[in-house]
């Protein structure tokens, strides 16, 4: 099988919080970051989205040794300024996660980026600041591996001799700029891991499988028809 190589993206933070966007005025947390919120941290560590490569994809892997509940001032998005006063609500976090990134393109920009920042490197919301290393790993083009803590797009199919492989999520992929677009997609993944064997983009050494997200950038949520 062919091989390549890649650059592995290793991401820790003590504390994160992802906002489920589909829930208005309520705070429910997500289990991992969307493709859109790792986007985002890619793009600032580069400076801008206009620095990204329109068709930047990557692989990725997220686990947490924890999670719990704290309150947060909570600032109402709406039109009536009676509607927009601050109040506490409940918000949901995780502990001591470790984000893994798989980027099979542009590796040179990419290590140069994460290695040294633009902006600072947060994950979810602004305060919560992580750490990243980079280091490059060879991957197998195709084969089969174990689907682990990976996201993946709800499509995959797994060995039917395999045991399910995880829950189901609608997330955002890609948003403009503006805000005003934004590409959902369905995807699965399994809190505490699953050993369900996946037909893989790549594989790691470790018998991990890959599969590539849709592409993040903005241009994907600026180019999709609002009405289809």
């Amino acid at each position: 099988m062919t091989r390549i190589d890649a650059l592995e993206v290793t991401v820790n933070a003590p504390i994160v919080s992802f906002r489920n966007p589909l829930y208005q005025g309520i705070q429910v947390g997500l289990p991992c970051p969307p493709p859109s919120t790792v986007g985002g941290m890619l793009a600032a560590t580069a400076g801008a989205w206009d620095q990204v490569p329109e068709n930047t994809r990557f692989a990725m892997t997220f686990t947490a040794q924890g999670s719990g509940t704290d309150l947060e001032t909570y600032h109402p998005a709406a039109t009536k300024a009676a509607y927009r006063n601050a109040t506490i609500k409940d918000r949901e976090f995780l502990t001591n996660v470790t984000l893994t990134v798989w980027l099979t393109t542009d590796l040179e920009m990419w290590e140069t980026a994460i290695r040294a920042p633009v902006w600072p490197l947060r994950l979810g919301r602004s305060q919560d600041l992580a750490t990243a290393r980079t280091r490059r790993v060879p991957l197998t083009h195709g084969g089969t591996g174990t689907q682990g803590h990976a996201l993946i797009p709800h499509t995959t199919a797994p060995d039917p001799r395999t045991i399910h492989n995880g829950e189901q999520l609608q997330l955002p992929t890609a948003t403009t700029l503006d805000r005003s677009r934004t590409t959902w997609d369905t995807y699965r993944y399994a809190r505490t891991g699953t050993d369900a064997t996946l037909t893989a983009d790549y594989t790691t050494d470790t018998g991990q499988a890959l599969i590539l997200l849709p592409p993040v950038h903005p241009t994907h949520a600026a180019a999709k028809d609002p009405h289809a």
